[in-house]
């Protein structure tokens, strides 16, 4: 994805759920939580939210303690998807209009595979369209059994976007993903896990407590073998055993190269978890 500008914000404390429709806590252990909360529209996407995101994901990708970012929706929903409101609000406008307005939209939210740690996605409930594509552009998918999943852009007189039509088949191949977008269909928590759009499947009760553990595991383990992780996977990972090979005989060495493999080895000796500084 090209580079773009984008304003920075100051602080996460910046983020207000009344005013942004996003709300943002830092943990002392590095973890961003980000919860989508306009719950009067099931978390759609709305100009303020795009506005916060824009301002919100550079500032995470810049912060040196980063080691974990988790993504939820408030509510009963993990996110609507685009607000149909502003998507067709101006019937008038140009071809090329339409399509800047499009791309920026896109690039807003889409700087999420920017992130250099790990994003994890707490699925609450549905995620529809666009808010399908935000779950998909994370690292890991974690539903809660109230989770439902749909791309029905096609039932509503549209083409796919928010690269819809490379996440999808990245995660789900392409059969599947064929079925999910010409057919609309909406599916449920378990049949994401069948698909592999989730790993696991939470009950609902205490849920945001179980997303939170799990981004804490998540943001325990080494950040430097963490970073050159998520570098390698992106865009699907290595296209080749030989890419493979290459890669992690230059990313292995920089690990082995750290204090924090002292400290994973005589954690593992000691038979406690390790705590490491990212150097």
């Amino acid at each position: 994805m090209p580079e773009t500008t984008r304003p920075h914000a100051d602080k996460i404390s910046d983020f207000h759920a009344e005013k942004d429709h996003v709300s943002v806590e830092m943990s002392d252990t590095g973890v961003a939580t980000v919860v989508l909360s306009y719950v009067e529209r099931r978390n759609a996407m709305s100009a303020a939210m795009t506005s916060a995101f824009d301002r919100l994901l550079p500032a995470l990708a810049s912060d040196p303690n980063l080691r974990a970012v988790l993504i939820t929706g408030e509510g009963t929903a993990f996110c609507s998807g685009g607000d149909t409101g502003w998507i067709g609000s101006d019937p008038d406008a140009s071809i090329d209009q339409l399509r800047k307005r499009m791309m920026a939209f896109y690039r807003s939210w889409l700087a999420i595979r920017d992130i250099p740690v790990p994003v994890v996605m707490g699925i609450n409930g549905p995620a529809v369209g666009a808010g399908a594509c935000i779950a998909l552009a994370g690292d890991v998918r974690i539903a809660a059994q109230a989770a439902r999943f749909s791309v029905p852009f096609l039932r509503l007189g549209m083409h796919p976007g928010m690269a819809t039509t490379y996440l999808l088949p990245e995660v789900v191949g392409v059969a599947a993903a064929r079925d999910l977008l010409y057919t609309g269909r909406s599916i449920d928590a378990d049949e994401m896990l069948r698909l592999g759009i989730v790993s696991q499947v939470l009950p609902d009760e205490g849920f945001a407590g179980a997303m939170a553990g799990i981004a804490e595991q998540v943001a325990a383990t080494a950040p430097v073998a963490a970073r050159l992780l998520k570098a390698g996977l992106r865009d699907g990972g290595p296209r080749s055993l030989e890419d493979s090979v290459q890669w992690e005989a230059m990313a292995q060495p920089i690990t082995l190269a750290t204090a924090d493999l002292q400290e994973g080895l005589a954690a593992a000796r000691e038979k406690r978890p390790a705590k490491f500084a990212g150097n």
